[in-house]
C-alpha cells in the first residue's frame, strides 16, 4: 500500500486497482505490445534482459495507454467539450488520436520546436494544434486558459490519475509475460510511466526493484527523489525531447517517493549509442527519450549482473533526418 497521507487532499492518487481498471478500458484499442530479448545485449549487461516494446504501440509510444484511459473515464458533457492537452509530442499524437477514436474533439499546445514527425502526426489525427516557445512561454498556463474558454477538460500528459493508471499497464503486461522481475527500469519525464509502472511492479513483482532515468541535462525528478518533495528546474536541453520537463507532477512524486529505489541519469551520447545498438543489433527505431532506461543498462550506469531486469522502450517517434544525424555524427 501506497502512504500518501503527506500529499495534497486534493490529490485523488490512483492505486493499482485502477490500472487494472485501465487495463478493461484500453483493451481492443492499445496494442499489447511485444516483449523482446537479445542475447547481445544480455551478454553486455551480465543479465537478462526483458525489452517491452512500446516504441511499436499505437501512435508511437506507451503515452497512447494513459490518453485512451483518460478519454475513455470522462462524462458524456466533458465528451462533448472536447479535451486540451500540452505535449512535446507523444501525448499529443496519443490524445489525439485517442480522441479521434471516441469522438471528441482535441486541442493540443505544442512547442514550435517539436519533431515534424509528432506535429505532422498530431494533425494527421484531427487535432487543432496551438504553438508556443518552450524557453518563454508556460504550456501549462497557455492549456489552462484554452480548457477555461472552452469549457474543455484539460488532460495533462502526466499528472493526472487516470493517465498514470493507463500508463501502468505497460508494465502489468510485461510482467505477466515474463514473471517476476529483480529489477524494473522505466524512462522518466514527468513521471506518467514511472509512477504506473510502480504501482505494477509493487503488486506483482514486490521485491523488485524501481529505478527511473532521466536526460543528465534534466534531473530534476533525480533531485526531488532525494530531496524529498517536488523540484522544480528550467527547461533542460537534451535530444530527448519528450523528457524535458521542468518538474514531475503532484500525483506522480506522491507514488514515486514511497515506492522508486533510485532514479539515475545518462548524457546524450549515451542515448546515441543506445539507439545504435537497437538500429544495428535489434532492428528497431527507438527514439532518443524511449532509449533512456536502456541506456542506464547498456552503457554501465547501471549494474545488474545476474539479474532478471524489465526495460521499458518507451517510444519510437523519431523523424528519419535526425535519426540519420545523429547515429552519423561521432
Amino acid at each position: 500500500m501506497i502512504d500518501t497521507s503527506s500529499a495534497s487532499a486534493s490529490l485523488k492518487v490512483p492505486t493499482f486497482a485502477d490500472v487494472e481498471a485501465a487495463r478493461e478500458r484500453i483493451s481492443g484499442a492499445a496494442h499489447r505490445t511485444p516483449v523482446l530479448t537479445s542475447r547481445t545485449a544480455d551478454a553486455m549487461a551480465e543479465a537478462s534482459l526483458f525489452f517491452k516494446a512500446e516504441n511499436l504501440q499505437r501512435a508511437g509510444a506507451f503515452k497512447f495507454r494513459g490518453a485512451y484511459n483518460a478519454v475513455a473515464a470522462l462524462d458524456e458533457f466533458s465528451r462533448r467539450n472536447g479535451v486540451v492537452a500540452f505535449s512535446s509530442g507523444n501525448h499529443a499524437q496519443a490524445l489525439a488520436d485517442a480522441a479521434r477514436l471516441q469522438g471528441v474533439p482535441a486541442t493540443i499546445v505544442m512547442p514550435k520546436d517539436a519533431p515534424e514527425i509528432k506535429i505532422a502526426a498530431t494533425k494527421a489525427y484531427g487535432a487543432e494544434i496551438h504553438f508556443y516557445d518552450r524557453y518563454t512561454e508556460d504550456r501549462e498556463a497557455i492549456s489552462r486558459r484554452l480548457a477555461a474558454e472552452r469549457s474543455a477538460t484539460l488532460v495533462p500528459p502526466f499528472d493526472h490519475p487516470e493517465v498514470i493508471a493507463g500508463q501502468g499497464t505497460a508494465a502489468l503486461e510485461l510482467i505477466e509475460e515474463v514473471g517476476e522481475l529483480d529489477l524494473i527500469v522505466v524512462p522518466l519525464g514527468g513521471g506518467g510511466l514511472l509512477a504506473g509502472s510502480a504501482l505494477s511492479a509493487r503488486a506483482l513483482s514486490p521485491a523488485c526493484k524501481i529505478v527511473g532515468v532521466e536526460p543528465e541535462a534534466g534531473n530534476d525528478g533525480q533531485q526531488s527523489l532525494r530531496k524529498g518533495e517536488v523540484v522544480r528546474i528550467p527547461a533542460p536541453k537534451s535530444i530527448a525531447d519528450g523528457a524535458i520537463v521542468t518538474h514531475v507532477g503532484d500525483h506522480n512524486f506522491a507514488i514515486l517517493k514511497h515506492t522508486v529505489h533510485d532514479i539515475v541519469t545518462v548524457t546524450d551520447a549515451q542515448l546515441v549509442e543506445t539507439m545504435r545498438f537497437f538500429a544495428e543489433r535489434m532492428k528497431i527505431i527507438v527514439e532518443p527519450t524511449g532509449c533512456l532506461a536502456a541506456a542506464a543498462i547498456l552503457q554501465g550506469v547501471l549494474r545488474c549482473a545476474g539479474s532478471r531486469v524489465g526495460i521499458l522502450l518507451s517510444g519510437g517517434n523519431v523523424d528519419l533526418k535526425t535519426f540519420n544525424d545523429l547515429l552519423s555524427a561521432r
